[in-house]
């Protein structure tokens, strides 16, 4: 869990890093309607809560380097005993300041007559305009406020400065508190594909194996999974983003798992593929060893002072020998790599930045350069290889073949740690893990 201590580490370490004279303004993640009189189950925005831990929508935080009364400054909804009966405990202002380590805090009512007093003779805002066009509106209605008033003396803001810039490479650097707890929810997403492998059998829905690693989040305090999840089936297997998980899995087809859990906001991302009788083809296993060496070589470029590309490039040459290995491509390994021939089946990158979004922040370059890889962030590394089922330029036992193998890797000083590694992904291991399930029943 991230204690107090860490919210406001977290806020020292970006005030310390903003221009003189500021204002942060920052408001929470709005409730989203599913369907008439009905929201989705609520998440706070990845800012928000990195900042201040707190889960309430309809709050403003304002962060305001060197004010006398208290630099965190928070707007929330009053307690209400009605309004909390129907739908749940509100922290209200008092609780804001005692459980979540506000300054001051103060109605979300009273926002439009207090906050145009906290950015007045304030030089500089730190805003991200753009991402929410209501607020936006409320924003520069209150800057306008001000700007009515410059006769009278007042100060209007003379710059606006993008958030992100600062927050999101700040976020990248995972603490050893947020490390732990993405620890645990790879282990808990682990644990989850391994009960679908127990699972599966021919004749099984998609969704009725979603549901597999589903309970295993939930039992284990995962109460949401981090993104949409992917049960592919067969031919299903290669649609990159499938998500709609009600097709039959087939005797002698393979499934593609791509799940994540989340806990404490955390994210996780693993994809397994496995086969759904327990046995691999030979041709699954041909395209699967190659996919394997890909990630592995990709994970051993994940260390201090490589740079973010090189996990790329490594897992490109496996993959790409391999598809000429095994007849998909013809020609001469450095000038497909070059012309990008093997596209056409790998058509993504191999990982992205992963922490409180399952695609988390941070630049991928820096000046133009590949970032170089430092303690501290965390990445996933998730090769594949996908054949068309109507591609009939390639021998017909390769069509229809969709694998991908996916972990979650920090850096740590001496190399790399892998989160997921709880569930099998050599082809003997998943093998002898769902033999033991068949000799069970």
């Amino acid at each position: 869990m991230i204690s107090r201590a860490e919210f406001a580490r977290r806020r020292r370490e970006l005030m310390d890093n903003m221009e003189e004279n500021s204002i942060v303004i920052l408001p929470a993640a709005p409730e989203r309607r599913r369907n008439r009189d009905i929201d989705h189950q609520y998440r706070q925005d990845s800012d928000f809560w990195y900042l201040s831990g707190f889960p309430e929508p309809e709050a403003v935080m304002a962060l305001i380097p060197s004010r006398e009364h208290g630099e965190f400054v928070l707007f929330c909804r009053e307690r209400d005993r009605e309004m909390e009966t129907w739908h749940g405990y509100r922290s209200g202002p008092e609780g804001a300041v005692e459980n979540y380590g506000a300054d001051d805090a103060f109605p979300i009512a009273d926002i439009d007559e207090i906050l145009p007093g906290l950015i007045e003779g304030r030089e500089r805002v730190y805003y991200d305009m753009g991402r929410d066009p209501e607020f936006d509106r409320q924003v520069m209605s209150w800057v306008n406020s001000i700007r009515a008033k410059v006769r009278s003396g007042a100060q209007p803001p003379g710059e606006f400065l993008a958030l992100n810039h600062f927050l999101h490479d700040q976020r990248l650097f995972k603490s050893a508190a947020e490390l732990k707890v993405m620890r645990r929810v790879g282990e808990i997403a682990a644990a989850g594909h391994v009960r679908a492998m127990l699972a599966v059998k021919p004749g099984m829905y998609e969704y009725q194996l979603e549901a597999e690693y589903l309970h295993e989040f939930m039992r284990q305090g995962a109460r949401s999974t981090a993104y949409p999840s992917i049960v592919g089936g067969g031919r299903n297997g290669c649609i990159l983003h499938y998500v709609n998980n009600d097709q039959k899995l087939k005797d002698g087809d393979l499934v593609l798992v791509d799940a994540g859990a989340e806990l404490e906001c955390y994210a996780s991302d693993i994809t397994r593929t496995f086969p759904v009788n327990g046995k691999f083809s030979a041709a699954q296993q041909a395209l699967y060893e190659v996919v394997l060496a890909a990630q592995l070589a990709a994970i051993e470029q994940v260390a201090p002072g490589k740079h973010w590309n090189q996990s790329h490039e490594a897992a490109v040459a496996v993959l790409t020998q391999g598809m000429i290995d095994h007849g998909l491509l013809k020609g001469e390994l450095n000038e497909l790599i070059e012309t990008e021939a093997y596209r056409r089946f790998y058509m993504h990158r191999t990982g992205h930045w992963l922490g409180l979004d399952v695609h988390d922040v941070g630049d991928y370059k820096v000046h133009g350069e590949w970032r170089v890889l430092e303690p501290g962030m965390v990445m996933t590394v998730e090769p594949g290889i996908y054949v068309s089922p109507d591609d009939d330029s390639v021998a017909s036992k390769w069509r229809g073949i969709g694998i991908r193998i996916e972990d979650d890797v920090a850096v740590t000083r001496k190399g790399c740690e892998v989160f997921t590694d709880g569930v099998p992904k050599t082809v003997a291991d998943i093998e002898k893990l769902m033999q033991t399930k068949q000799r069970a029943h």
